[in-house]
């Protein structure tokens, strides 16, 4: 048997988890979607998946019960129920172990937090296959999180490079110390950021990828020579984090991510993309919190 029988078989577990979500589910159901015997069913599922099914079925639940208390005027114990809760007081457990406050807390406040959005495991086998023989242990469990954040209206400072549409393009045009440059500039948001500009916020016969840094709206300060600087309006920003990974499996996690944002559908959520709104960036990758990217978005009802 090889690698791709367990991926398949992982792969048709998923698509019945998707589509019995708010139905009960065993791991009778799981084998026989899989092919297998529930045993190797449920060993396949943690080797590839880094969950067993009953935890990735309930992480997905929960994610799910929290977007429905962000955007609907719901009854706990009813979004309980919903989800194959059994009460609303293990609901209210659950919940709270999973993002640290009570659904009722939650659906008062709505603050942000990181949803538990699982990726392909298809997807993530063929990234892999590019540059891998097996997957590496910081890929197996492949879970991507997900938060909006609200970005407010703010000034960018960048520099622009040419035709550059990637990091190593840029760096060849425009030189690798301009990241030093931005991470010396005082008073700044937010960490520098290598982005990726819409149209509307490029010069003419300037780079869709450049790099910047986002100050405060009233920021005053000096502007590094050759550099530009830019008025933001405020956004929402879906936020996308892999896994930790080791520094010789950077590419991979990139390219995971990657194949993750193209297919992901912000409906699920409540959402829309809105790549007019600012740029979309990237953090600079370090393997211990996983790699970073930003999108954004818009309310679907807006």
């Amino acid at each position: 048997m090889d690698g791709w029988d367990n991926v398949n078989a992982v792969q048709r577990m998923q698509s019945y988890i998707e589509a019995h979500l708010n139905e009960p589910i065993t791991l009778r159901m799981l084998a026989k979607a899989a092919g297998y015997s529930p045993w190797h069913a449920a060993k396949i599922f943690k080797a590839l998946i880094g969950k067993s099914p009953f935890e990735y079925i309930r992480a997905v639940r929960l994610s799910r019960a929290a977007v429905r208390l962000r955007d609907k005027d719901v009854r706990v114990a009813d979004v309980a129920f919903d989800f194959v809760f059994d009460s609303h007081e293990g609901f209210t457990r659950a919940f709270s172990k999973e993002f640290g406050l009570t659904p009722q807390r939650y659906s008062q406040n709505k603050p942000p937090i990181k949803l538990f959005i699982p990726n392909s495991v298809r997807e993530i086998y063929l990234a892999l296959q590019k540059g891998e023989t097996k997957m590496s242990e910081s890929m197996k469990a492949s879970t991507i999180f997900v938060q909006v954040v609200e970005r407010p209206a703010r000034k960018l400072i960048l520099k622009r490079g040419v035709k550059a549409a990637d990091y190593y393009a840029y760096c060849e045009e425009v030189g690798c110390e301009v990241w030093d440059v931005l991470t010396g500039i005082q008073q700044a948001l937010y960490e520098p950021v290598g982005m990726w500009l819409p149209e509307n916020l490029r010069a003419p016969g300037t780079s869709v990828y450049a790099q910047g840094v986002e100050m405060p709206l009233d920021y005053a300060g000096p502007i590094p020579e050759g550099f530009d600087c830019l008025d933001l309006p405020p956004c929402k920003m879906m936020i996308f984090q892999g896994q930790p990974y080791e520094d010789a499996d950077f590419e991979q996690a990139i390219g995971s991510l990657w194949e993750t944002i193209k297919n992901y559908n912000p409906e699920i959520y409540g959402f829309k993309w809105a790549d007019e709104d600012g740029p979309r960036f990237q953090l600079e990758p370090q393997g211990y919190r996983g790699y970073i990217e930003g999108r954004p978005v818009r309310a679907l009802n807006t």
